[in-house]
């Protein structure tokens, strides 16, 4: 028996090894072990399980430390039944002559994976030749095919064992396919072959130091061993990566040059069966713990660690290595024996410490009555090397622990082998932990298992213990298995988890994950995966709604605080820089929103330039409007970090393409953080007066100059809302730099800010006392303010100087180019001045804004020109002041100068005969807001008891633009009975401009009474003699009639307004003077046009209507040939419109009738319809003829 290889069996044990009744399992060695029924073993695993592969080089282990001895006693028992089996090399020639290429390719293959090649396969598989097709013609059916012959093929057949050639065997004839084929399984072969070679290389550079050099080494610690070129390749790759990690690039590169025969990308370089042990600072940090050396993590073909296995029973020796040498075996029991004697030194040196810490905890016990609270053994400096030092087994489980997580692992399926011993000193614990886990980590208590009086032997327990049904050799399996005992360990853990747990996880509780990926990425010791973990963090909702990016960007913003910004560049910035362009809105507002939440933690010159740049390129590129406005916003946090002067230029032109944003979000955006956050910016740099609003007024006025024949609007608007933008800044800097700042103080009584006395601040940025820091320094200062601009003036005062004496009056100057008639400019500049003279007071306003317009305006009886005119007062210099400065303030001496104000120049320009646009400007501004429509009437009757005829024309031409909007009960009491006043004057040019006026009345009042007497005196006007030769009065009737008509009271239309104009067209045809019956022709053809798109009655329309648009024809047809063909066109279809109604009402008498009888037809159908369920096919056939 001590002769027979039980690596070594014969072809025939194969056959055994198929019996359906013997499920048991043996080894199987590289050469040649083919598996063998091992007869008396009752602990191996079913025969359907895969059986152990015995290698060097891997890490499967036997399950049974007594495998080997059952397997040389089978192989024994089975060799004198050899000869009665067919050998498989027979088997071998009958597949190659019968031409089964592929069974026998599968065949080799199994052959090849027990160990057992074939020189018959091996030599017909490697030569090419027996794979070339012949030409020719095809061989006959019956014909016996050599290996030469052409390779026909079989069906498909795919077994588990063929996948890498399943798709290789579709049916057909294809040359390319068989060579591809054959050349990939050469190609397996020649790397398996250098794999092969490699290992045998690795293994004799291990052996190289002779066993008795070694071990004087061994037993003479204080000699140093020469370093082995094994040794020396692995210390070069860990060098040559601590100085990549490290930055040491230049340092790196020589070293690689110096030893240019090792490639320093790969550690299989190094040695392929050798697991890469920890780098230099982890070795360090190691360095007083006894590291297991590169013999103790040679595998050897044991499966059974005697030290999983609790009791009082005898270890067996350590198993040996097969393919070791006698010699080998021995120094490695040497070594083993070595460590087990400095163990046990170590472990009677922490027993003493144990009983010493015992003794004084009982002390503690007999002084305190409270419980015993657990002692901290990790916290104690005299056990700094107790956690790192543990007795273990001399064979560990490999296969269940990977290298890289350098045994920081307790493994849960092995229990303590010291537990035999009593008493405190075996309470130590089997595992490894990590070197570093004693100083963070509460070491547990000592834990203890019951041990049976029984006598079994390992073997027969492992074997029962198999029966639990527990597995670790899946990913899960083998991490479920682990506890880990330091936080790096379980950072590891989590960075191998996470990854296979968040695709699992519903979205819309993926956020939930957000701390644990986070906490993973902060404290993770390998780039490559927090790098991954970061990109699962944002990957992970694919459309993250908004509460689940500020979930996102509260853990970025924590993960940028506890890293540092060297890390946040080097891993957050890049997971931004990839998503820029992400197709999903979603995940590019991310990235917008993270880049300004990140901004404070970036270094100063990553903030400032790269990721300056990922937000311009998002604002220029970007289509969606809220990534947009997060990019905006986000460059207001960026402005407000911001410390390079040379990035203000920038800063301006991007504050002016976001002012241009079409959508209006985007806009609101700038105005409430992007211009403050870079107007706080200039003003440090102190441009904000001297740079940055000059900028804009320049700009201003290059539009005010380029627009002489249409001016830009939108663009006015742009440059004017930055400026309003820009005055609370403005202030806050007139307040830090004013003469009394250091004067300000915070204690005593100081009076709180009015409500009212700053106008609302778009945001808070905008909010004057957020600039300043508090509301209290800002009442201290204000209060300080008003005194100096009362009585002690503003010399010495620069920032304010700058504010009287350049920037109001380029403001008073630009504000006269601008055109007057476009109520939109001069709403713009109205709400400018208003917000400017609030945020700056009531004194300044009365003794800075008011006396440089009251200069310009010069308003005084002296100045008033007949014949040439104030100039000054026809610009929009007038209604600015009036609804931008005067209306400021409303208590009652400010509406008495606003009163004042406006009779002053509605006199001025009526007795100057000037245009009135600049006071319709004003009245339209002010009638906007109801609280002015009583104090407009007030400066109207100022106008209708004036005694001249002109500024009575005028007010009465004001009415018309204030009644609009103004309530029905002001209109009656006060508007009404101030147009009648005028019309009882005697002047016809007042009582023809009171007409519009009235035309407005109608159109907007429901009131009857107040219609009734609007019609009583427009009736006037039409009716009395004395106004039957008024051109100008028709005039002004037949147009206001075009305009209220179709919007006023149908009744009114119909009784007063076409009778009316059918009596003035009939009246035209006889008008002799050929200028006047044009214009009233005009006149009439538009209102007419108007009043065509109403509703008209068919007795109005044949009455008044029809014969009024004839009556026009008639001058039309003498006058103004085009205009009569457009009112033929009319005629006509009035008339059909007519002749349409007079059918419809004929075809009404006999639909009475007719409604009786389809009355019926209309029950039923409904009656059916209601039958019908909600089926579509059964609503569609219900319109189905019947056949």
């Amino acid at each position: 028996m001590a002769s027979v290889n039980p690596f070594n069996l014969s072809d025939s044990e194969e056959e055994a090894e198929r019996r359906p009744n013997e499920t048991i399992d043996t080894e199987r060695s590289p050469s040649d072990g083919a598996p063998g029924p091992p007869l008396g073993n009752p602990f191996s695993p079913p025969a359907d399980a895969e059986p152990p592969t015995l290698l060097l080089s891997s890490n499967r282990t036997s399950p049974s430390g007594e495998g080997i001895a059952v397997s040389v006693a089978a192989s024994s028992a089975m060799a004198g039944n050899a000869d009665t089996r067919v050998s498989v090399d027979v088997i071998a020639a009958q597949l190659i002559r019968d031409q089964y290429i592929l069974t026998a390719l599968e065949f080799h293959t199994e052959l090849l994976e027990a160990g057992r090649e074939l020189p018959r396969l091996r030599d017909y598989f490697s030569n090419p030749g027996n794979f070339e097709r012949q030409s020719g013609t095809p061989p006959a059916k019956d014909q016996v095919l050599g290996p030469g012959g052409p390779l026909n093929r079989a069906g498909s057949i795919s077994t588990l064992d063929s996948l890498d050639f399943a798709r290789y065997s579709d049916d057909g004839n294809r040359e390319t396919d068989e060579r591809v084929a054959v050349l990939e399984f050469e190609l397996r072969k020649a790397k398996e072959t250098i794999q092969a070679l490699r290992a045998n290389l690795t293994q004799a550079a291990e052996s190289e130091v002779p066993s008795q050099e070694r071990k004087n080494f061994k037993s003479s610690p204080e000699i140093q061993e020469p370093i082995r070129p094994l040794e020396k390749r692995a210390l070069n790759f860990l060098v040559n990566e601590y100085l990549l990690k490290n930055e040491y690039k230049l340092s790196s590169i020589t070293f690689s040059d110096e030893n240019d025969d090792q490639d320093f990308e790969l550690w299989d370089d190094v040695g392929l069966n050798i697991p890469k042990p920890p780098d230099l600072l982890q070795l360090y940090r190691n360095c007083g713990t006894p590291l297991p050396s590169p013999r103790d993590t040679v595998d050897v073909s044991v499966g059974v660690d005697f030290g999983d296995f609790p009791g009082n029973c005898i270890a067996p020796d350590p198993p040996k290595k097969p393919d070791l040498s006698q010699q080998q075996q021995t120094e490695v029991v040497e070594e083993l024996e070595y460590q087990i004697s400095l163990l046990n030194n170590e472990k009677q040196s922490l027993a003493e410490q144990i009983k010493k810490l015992q003794s004084e905890i009982q002390t503690l016990k007999r002084t305190v009555s409270s419980p015993p609270t657990s002692l901290d053994l990790g916290s104690q400096n005299t056990l700094n090397a107790s956690s790192s030092s543990s007795t273990t087994a001399p064979c560990t489980d490999h296969h269940s622990v990977p290298p890289t997580d350098n045994g920081q692992y307790l493994d849960i399926r092995g229990v303590s082998q010291a537990e035999t011993a009593p008493g405190p000193t075996s309470n130590q614990n089997t595992s490894q932990p990590h070197p570093q886990s004693h100083n963070k980590l509460k070491s547990r208590p000592p834990v203890q298992f019951d041990q049976p009086n029984r006598k079994l032997s390992p073997a027969f327990q492992q074997a029962l213990l198999s029966f639990c049904r527990m597995c670790s050799d899946s990913r899960l399996g083998a991490e479920v298995s682990r506890i880990a005992d330091s936080e790096e360990s379980v950072m590891l853990m989590l960075g191998r988890c996470l990854p296979h747990i968040v695709p699992n996880v519903l979205l819309a509780k993926r956020e939930e994950l957000i701390p644990l990926i986070l906490c993973t990425a902060c404290l993770h010791p390998e780039p490559k995966e927090r790098d991954q973990l970061l990109h699962i963090l944002f990957n992970l909702i694919k459309r993250p709604d908004d509460e689940q990016r500020q979930m996102i960007l509260t853990g970025c913003v924590a993960f940028a605080r506890h890293v540092g910004p060297t890390r946040v560049e080097a891993e957050l910035l890049p997971q931004c820089w990839e998503q820029i362009n992400h197709k999903y809105p979603e995940r590019r507002l991310l990235v917008a929103e993270s880049c300004g939440a990140l901004a404070p933690y970036l270094p100063k010159e990553i903030r400032s330039s790269l990721v300056l740049s990922m937000l311009q390129q998002m604002l220029t590129e970007d289509k969606a409007d809220m990534v947009r406005e997060a990019v905006v916003k986000s460059l207001g946090i960026i402005m407000g970090y911001i410390d390079d002067p040379d990035k203000y230029s920038q800063g301006f032109e991007l504050m002016l393409l976001s002012l241009g944003d079409p959508s209006e979000r985007v806009v609101s955006a700038v105005h409430q953080v992007f211009i403050p956050a870079f107007a706080a910016w200039t003003t440090e740099l102190g441009t904000l007066y001297s740079s940055l609003i000059p900028s804009l007024l320049a700009r201003i006025e290059k539009l005010l100059m380029q627009g002489e024949h249409g001016l830009d609007e939108h663009k006015l608007h742009v440059f004017l809302s930055a400026l309003q933008s820009l005055i609370p800044p403005l202030f806050a800097v007139v307040l830090q730099n004013a003469p009394f700042t250091s004067r300000a103080k915070l204690h005593g009584d100081i009076p709180a800010i009015e409500v009212t006395r700053f106008p609302r601040p778009a945001s808070p940025l905008q909010d004057v006392a957020t600039i300043i820091g508090s509301r209290e320094m800002l009442s201290a200062l204000l209060l300080l303010y008003d005194h100096q601009l009362e009585h002690e003036g503003t010399t010495g005062w620069d920032s304010l100087l700058w504010v009287v004496n350049q920037l109001l009056p380029q403001l008073i100057e630009i504000v006269g180019r601008i055109n007057v008639t476009s109520s939109t400019c001069v709403h713009e500049f109205s709400r400018f001045f208003w917000r400017f003279c609030r945020t700056f007071g009531k004194i300044f306003t009365n003794t800075k804004v008011k006396p440089q317009f009251q200069e310009i305006l010069r308003l005084s009886e002296e100045n008033v020109d007949a014949s040439a005119g104030n100039d000054i007062l026809t610009k929009a210099t007038v209604p600015i002041y009036a609804t931008g400065v005067l209306t400021c303030y409303n208590q009652e001496e400010d509406r008495k100068l606003l009163v004042g104000f406006l009779e002053d120049v509605m006199t001025t320009l009526s007795l100057s005969h000037a245009p009135l646009d600049s006071l319709k400007a004003s009245f339209v501004e002010l009638g906007a807001n109801p609280v002015y429509h009583e104090l407009l009437l007030t400066v109207l009757w100022y106008g209708v008891v004036h005694t001249s005829a002109l500024v009575r024309c005028t007010a009465a031409r004001m009415f018309e633009l204030v009644l609009r909007g103004m309530s029905e009960a002001l209109v009656d009491r006060r508007a009404a009975p101030a147009l009648i006043t005028l019309c009882s004057g005697p002047e016809f040019s007042v009582r023809i401009s009171t007409i519009p006026a009235f035309g407005t009345i109608m159109e907007t009042v429901t009131q009857k009474e107040l219609l009734e007497r609007v019609k009583m005196q427009l009736a006037s006007f039409l009716e009395d003699p004395q106004y039957q030769d008024q051109h100008s009065l028709h005039m002004e009737i037949i147009r206001t009639f075009g305009r209220v008509g179709p919007n006023a009271e149908p009744r009114f239309r119909d009784e007063f307004v076409l009778p009316h104009l059918h009596k003035l067209a009939l009246a035209n045809n006889s008008q002799a003077v050929e200028s006047k019956r044009i214009d009233i022709a005009t006149q009439l053809f538009e209102a007419y046009s108007a009043l065509s798109c109403c509703f008209i009655s068919e007795e109005v329309m044949v009455n008044h209507f029809l014969p009024g648009l004839r009556c026009l024809r008639v001058d039309m047809e003498q006058l103004s040939p085009e205009h009569e063909v457009i009112l033929s066109s009319m005629i006509k279809e009035c008339e059909i419109k007519v002749e349409n109604r007079g059918m419809a009402d004929a075809q009404g008498s006999m639909s009475i009738a007719s409604s009786l009888v389809g009355e019926d037809a209309k029950t039923k159908f409904l009656s059916k319809m209601g039958q019908l369920t909600t089926s579509g096919a059964m609503l569609a056939n219900v319109f189905q003829r019947k056949k």
